[in-house]
């Protein structure tokens, strides 16, 4: 929509200090470019720049100290290039992820595919503030997702099948949050200090650890800058789409209820965050509250003071019980 006001008004396009030259930055959802996309790149630096880029924090490129008048022209190159003049103002930026399952041992989603789709129905949109994005693949948050407007983090809930657990500690030694422990030679898990972030099922030597499921968690209202604020947790979800129809959802809430002028982390409170997360979870498919209990099918919270074969210790959120998890191996 932006585009209808004349290249000088893109996001993209950002006046330097010296106000004769502009920086032109690139559209790069996830920092993803081809190597001809980045030979492109610098063919256009060239020409129409100093032959200089600059790699943004979000992962992206600049292309510095382009004469104004030459805009127009540099616009049509890059959008033949596959990396049109990008977003910056109050707008959905560019969508930064780390690398996901695809190379990360680390990762429990697919950062890439998410980034791409979102960046697809998304990028650009017109805003009253501006709406940063990160998608990080696991718990350790490299793109610091809870400190952006919209954060996304894959989680994954484990559990272990009962009986078989040979106490070896391979677990509690890879466990950064020490939230496991062996007690009777059967690992016990302390979901007050479990950030899910699956590293004890993937170190479990005889694969006994499994993911009960691998899921979404997505935070509302961070940001960084001089004042740095952590984002609030909105909701889990368990499936890409899930998690799309999430994204969409809150930027059409900002879009309708925000104020220009103020940094959406201000206006939650004004903005009845409460009430709109309690909508969200009635309107998204199988969404639930962050830090809920989550159950399946197969797994049984059975309230016990001497319970056989525990999976793990489990304290329950609201701290009215304690429950013990069990694998239900019945139909």
């Amino acid at each position: 929509m932006q585009y209808l006001f004349g290249i000088h008004m893109r996001g993209g396009v950002i006046t330097e200090r010296n106000p004769d030259l502009s920086t032109v930055r690139v559209r790069a959802p996830a920092g993803l470019l081809t190597a001809e996309q980045l030979r492109g790149i610098a063919r256009i630096a060239k020409k129409y720049g100093t032959g200089v880029v600059h790699c943004t924090t979000r992962q992206t490129i600049e292309i510095p100290h382009v004469d104004p008048a030459k805009l127009k022209r540099m616009a049509v190159q890059l959008e033949k290039n596959g990396t049109p003049v990008g977003s910056e103002k109050d707008e959905v930026v560019n969508i930064i992820a780390c690398p996901g399952n695809e190379r990360c041992k680390f990762a429990n989603i697919d950062t890439g595919s998410l980034a791409k789709k979102l960046d697809e129905s998304l990028f650009g949109k017109v805003m009253p503030v501006k709406m940063r994005i990160a998608i990080s693949g696991c718990p350790n948050a490299c793109m610091s997702p809870m400190l952006n407007e919209i954060g996304i983090i894959g989680r994954i809930r484990p559990i272990r099948t009962p009986g078989l657990c040979t106490g070896c500690g391979s677990c509690v030694y890879y466990c950064k949050e020490s939230a496991i422990m062996i007690r009777n030679g059967i690992s016990e898990l302390n979901e007050d200090k479990c950030v899910q972030c699956g590293m004890c099922v993937k170190s479990c030597s005889f694969n006994l650890l499994k993911s009960l499921h691998t899921h979404y968690l997505i935070t509302v209202g961070g940001r960084r800058g001089r004042h740095p604020k952590v984002g609030r947790e909105l909701l889990t979800v368990e499936t890409e789409e899930q998690a799309l129809f999430a994204v969409n959802k809150i930027i059409d809430w900002v879009y309708r209820r925000a104020w220009s002028g103020r940094l959406l982390s201000e206006q939650l409170d004004e903005l009845e965050f409460s009430t709109f997360r309690e909508e969200m979870l009635k309107s998204v498919p199988k969404a639930e509250a962050a830090g809920t209990c989550k159950g399946s099918s197969k797994i049984i919270l059975r309230s016990c003071s001497n319970p056989p074969n525990p999976l793990f210790y489990h304290s329950c959120p609201k701290k009215a019980c304690n429950l013990f998890l069990f694998w239900d191996s019945g139909p």
